[in-house]
């Protein structure tokens, strides 16, 4: 494993959440910690879509697998990435339209 901070880490984070899936994920575990098939529920997406996310969150460092019993729950690798999530919610952005498109593409 390699342990990475300050940008690397914002760099990791911006991919994560430049994808509406897995930033409705982080969203949902940033208020508990949730089953793959739980998620893909409440988010309507296929299993083996989450699947495919849970992996791709999990490998950027920002999402953890925890044996519970038979089955695998995931939860945020660290409490304050909750508490960051909670906090972007809050940020106000004015968007120039000819340069970001509604989906958050950069037109430019």
């Amino acid at each position: 494993m390699e342990t990475l901070t300050h940008a690397p880490v914002l760099a990791r984070f911006g991919y994560a959440v430049s994808d509406t899936t897995r930033a409705q994920v982080l969203l949902a575990l940033a208020e508990a910690s949730a089953y793959p098939s739980d998620l893909a529920e409440s988010i309507g997406v296929s299993r083996q879509s989450m699947s495919n996310h849970l992996t791709c969150l999990r490998g950027c460092g920002l999402v953890v697998a925890v044996p519970d019993g038979r089955r695998i729950r995931y939860e945020l690798a660290d409490a304050r990435l909750g508490h960051a999530i909670k906090d972007l919610l809050g940020v106000v952005l004015a968007v120039d339209p000819a340069c970001c498109a509604p989906d958050g593409t950069c037109l430019a």
